[in-house]
């Protein structure tokens, strides 16, 4: 509630909201005078920002444009519309507008300033590292999509492009210095896809000889129906083989991953394409990633993340999450991304056994048999037997999982950069003020 708000104090520059929360005695007041030139900083605070905002407000046919820009040192992109205040977290017009004419206007600039050294600049390139935020007020608003917060009015994409490429062209002429900055780390970009370009060239040759090409660490399942394929990516090959001989040969994969990926927030898009962990990953899922990310050419109705229920395995999870929220941020909006839930605990009294999910739980089911019976903790996926993998995580009928939703694409954003990315800061305060809800695992 207090993230949507703050969200609508921006967007209504000057207007004040206040936040009561009674259950624990505390009041916020949300205030923004700058608007969009403040959220844009506070998107970015956490950040290394290489400029200032860049900011304007065009009016057209009635309607109303208001966009901050700014680009960052990191390598994730942040692009963020909202339609008459409405967070349009699936895009749009507005958006595709937006991303054209950046494009457009970068490119015209670094070629007619003779900036580009030969390279052929790409959309990714030019939204590396880039912050925007897209504010649009029309009478008519057409949603659609799985949520309806995908703009679809088609008038309004020719409309952004020509705006915003105005606007751009105006602001980087103007604005010299600033424009070679930016133009430099467009070029950094693109240099690092070209190579990242050849990583992913380099490990499918060396996956070249598996089935399919797909990885050879891959167990795959025998359906080749959408709707009822799932892939389990498990860490290490121990759980790797459990799950294999658990599973459901007929719907059900598993990829194991060696130990802890490579935490793309922090990781340069050529060393990414260079791990063959993340590339067996992505090659099995079998969507791409970015402007390459085609979700017809999904391979399982569902992606399981199914690690140990320790801090390793709830710190590998984050690892993967990150790599799908910044790499296939539309595989979670589509609703195919889970998180298996393992016990931690089998109690054994007489010839029952009880499965439990957390000590809370624990307690309640030792209170409610009391006596003294056995209670087995599991450290990892490992030390369970298939029969005991496949009843408490694996059987559809039993299991539980955790679906992985974005409610809010700025908060979403801001927290895998903060728990993430290079701050300590804002992690050290984050840790500070959460302890206390954390449970230790000894």
């Amino acid at each position: 509630m207090e993230a949507r708000l703050r969200e609508l104090s921006f967007l209504n520059a000057g207007v004040k909201i206040i936040l009561i929360d009674e259950a624990k005695d505390k009041k916020i007041e949300l205030y923004s005078e700058g608007g969009l030139m403040e959220f844009i900083k506070w998107l970015n605070r956490n950040k290394n920002v290489l400029h200032k905002p860049v900011y304007f407000k065009k009016e057209f046919d009635h309607s109303t444009v208001e966009m901050a820009i700014q680009y960052n040192d990191g390598y994730n992109e942040g692009i963020f519309g909202f339609v008459n205040t409405i967070n349009t977290v699936e895009g749009g017009t507005h958006v595709s507008g937006f991303k054209t004419a950046l494009t457009r206007a970068l490119n015209d600039y670094a070629d007619k300033n003779k900036l580009l050294k030969n390279l052929a600049i790409q959309g990714d390139d030019v939204r590396e590292g880039l912050m925007a935020i897209i504010n649009l007020k029309i009478p008519d608003p057409q949603f659609e999509g799985q949520t309806k917060t995908k703009l679809g009015n088609s008038e309004i994409k020719g409309f952004m492009d020509s705006i915003t490429t105005t606007a751009l062209q105006e602001f980087l002429e103007q604005n010299p210095p600033i424009a070679k900055r930016i133009i430099q780390k467009v070029i950094a970009a693109a240099e690092a896809r070209e190579a990242a370009r050849k990583a992913r060239e380099l490990v499918r040759r060396k996956t070249a000889m598996s089935i399919g090409g797909l990885p050879g660490k891959l167990s795959d399942c025998s359906s080749n129906k959408l709707d009822e394929t799932e892939l389990f990516i498990v860490e290490g090959e121990t759980a790797g083989g459990s799950s294999r001989q658990a599973r459901d040969k007929e719907f059900q994969a598993i990829l194991p991953l060696k130990g802890k990926i490579l935490n793309v927030e922090k990781a340069a898009p050529t060393k990414v394409f260079s791990s063959d962990e993340i590339v067996n990953l992505i090659t099995a899922i079998g969507t791409g990633t970015g402007e390459q990310f085609i979700i017809d050419k999904l391979r399982y109705g569902k992606i399981i993340i199914m690690c140990d229920a320790d801090v390793d395995g709830n710190h590998i999870s984050c690892l993967i999450l990150t790599l799908l929220f910044r790499y296939m941020p539309r595989l979670i909006e589509a609703g195919r991304v889970f998180v298996a839930v393992p016990p931690l605990y089998r109690i054994k009294k007489g010839n029952e056994s009880y499965y439990v999910y957390s000590d809370d739980e624990l307690k309640r089911k030792l209170e409610r048999l009391g006596g003294k019976p056995d209670v087995q903790r599991f450290k990892g996926l490992g030390e369970m037997n298939p029969e005991q993998l496949w009843e408490t995580t694996m059987d559809p009928k039993k299991r539980t999982f955790k679906k992985i939703e974005i409610e809010d694409a700025v908060e979403a954003d801001r927290v895998f950069s903060m728990l993430m990315g290079d701050e300590v800061g804002p992690r050290r305060e984050f840790i500070e003020e959460h302890a206390k809800l954390a449970e230790l695992d000894i």
